[in-house]
């Protein structure tokens, strides 16, 4: 099997998914890179997480709502366990994209309600995601249409729909906000019970056509009395929202981009990419799951290896999975699923609307401190199933040299690519302690050194890019 082969399918893994180790690379590969795009696009040919497992042990994280830190506890099991791991980093895009977080909504469950909504539909139709959003309750507090009256036109849901969710900067109008704002109002949330003494309770969808404005509205070069779902169809006609959500997917799954703000003045890192991601859209009456699949196989994803700065949560969930031994939900999950808000992407809680800012942004010293501390202690822990498939994938090499030593370790990490100056360093390291050796009385020296050895590579700034 070649080494391109099984690198290629490592990066695949890597955007697609959160990584893989190196004996599913290696069934994956035998099976097909086409083939293994296929299998990622249907999730509903693979099993679920059964998420009454994490209900029998933390009953907390059912409807946690506002204890800090336990809302993000579900998710982070599902992302630990999951074997359809495109659908949940397509899950993850659409968080990124339709930012909404609990700092205002303040209420854990209708933000998880909305993260399984893209789990569920994130790779089906964008224009019935858009209504979708329109419609969801986190939403809509979140950008107060539940302030939008017919009497007193809230516009901050109507901006944002254009500005961020679809389109982009440069492709309305003031006058296109105010009346596509109009078009929304009467679309709030039903009224709730107080949250005391039973918790939290449900929120819900509500239009009430007596605070709806039904006049005459001009949106876009049309004209007519727009309820909400035709300004959502208005906008799927234009050009410009299949552009805008193809950059999205490109910053996201292929290279960093710009920040989302200066797209309107900064070109596109690939302007063919672009035109080919928005064409599959406009083809498919913007079904997600064709222009994915035209993504993943093409030459411009497959070339863009080493191109994008891992996210706080692809890095962490990424190790965890790798190093194994998280998926059962043990004590301490809460504190795993806070691991990525202390990197600095606490999910769920996004810092604006705009969502994070991708790429160099993720790192600062603190971060960088942060992300190096936890992935190396992670991997020195030798009980963890995924570092002992390591050590004992170094022990099947036998007696090596370091050179070999370091090698073995960055192709059953990754494989991982590093310059030469960088292995040049760690063989240096290595040859220390001479070569590698596994006589009875020398492999718990030798366990250790290979776990030494994968807590420096964790610490490599070329682990941090996919």
């Amino acid at each position: 099997m070649a080494d391109k082969e099984i690198a290629l399918m490592a990066h695949l893994m890597r955007r697609a998914g959160f990584g893989a180790s190196s004996s599913e690379l290696h069934e994956r590969t035998a099976v097909g890179y086409e083939a293994t795009v296929e299998e990622l696009l249907r999730p509903d040919r693979q099993k679920e997480v059964d998420m009454l497992d994490l209900l029998r042990y933390h009953p907390w994280a059912w409807k946690p709502g506002t204890a800090q830190g336990m809302g993000h506890a579900s998710w982070t099991y599902r992302l630990l366990n999951t074997q359809t791991p495109l659908q949940e980093k397509t899950a993850l895009f659409w968080h990124h994209v339709f930012a909404t977080g609990v700092s205002k909504v303040d209420h854990w469950d209708e933000v998880m309600d909305m993260i399984d909504l893209f789990h569920d539909k994130g790779m089906g139709n964008f224009r019935d995601l858009l209504l979708d959003m329109a419609k969801n309750p986190a939403m809509i507090f979140w950008l107060d249409n539940n302030e939008n009256h017919s009497h007193a036109v809230n516009e901050n849901w109507g901006r944002e729909l254009l500005e961020l969710f679809s389109m982009g900067v440069g492709s309305y109008t003031e006058d296109d906000v105010r009346e596509c704002s109009r078009a929304f109002t009467g679309w709030t949330i039903t009224p709730k019970l107080p949250r005391y003494p039973m918790g939290r309770f449900d929120w819900g969808f509500e239009y009430k056509d007596d605070d709806h404005d039904h006049g005459e509205k001009s949106f876009l070069g049309h004209t007519g009395r727009f309820n909400g779902e035709d300004i959502i169809d208005i906008i799927c006609e234009q050009p410009a929202t299949a552009r805008f959500i193809a950059r999205h997917m490109y910053n996201f799954f292929v290279a960093d981009e710009a920040q989302v703000p200066a797209w309107s003045v900064t070109p596109p890192r690939d302007p063919e990419a672009i035109r080919a991601l928005s064409k599959a859209l406009m083809d498919n009456d913007y079904e997600i799951r064709p222009a994915l699949r035209l993504l993943f196989n093409s030459d411009f994803f497959k070339e863009a290896r080493v191109s994008k700065m891992k996210s706080p949560a692809e890095v962490v969930i990424g190790t965890l999975r790798m190093a194994g031994g998280s998926e059962f939900p043990a004590p301490g999950l809460g504190m795993l699923s806070r691991q990525a808000g202390y990197m600095g992407q606490d999910l769920m809680n996004v810092p604006s609307v705009e969502g994070w800012h991708t790429g160099a942004e993720w790192i600062n010293s603190g971060s960088l401190m942060r992300r190096t501390n936890f992935f190396a202690e992670v991997m020195g822990d030798t009980e963890r199933p995924g570092v002992r498939a390591i050590v004992d994938g170094m022990r099947s090499k036998g007696d090596v040299p370091p050179g070999e030593f370091v090698d073995g370790c960055l192709n059953l990490m990754g494989p991982l690519e590093v310059d030469d100056r960088t292995r040049g360093q760690l063989v240096s390291h290595a040859a220390a302690d001479g070569d590698l050796r596994w006589a009875p009385d020398e492999e718990s020296e030798s366990t250790e050194r290979v776990s030494e050895m994968l807590q420096l590579i964790v610490s490599l700034k070329d682990y941090q890019f996919a």
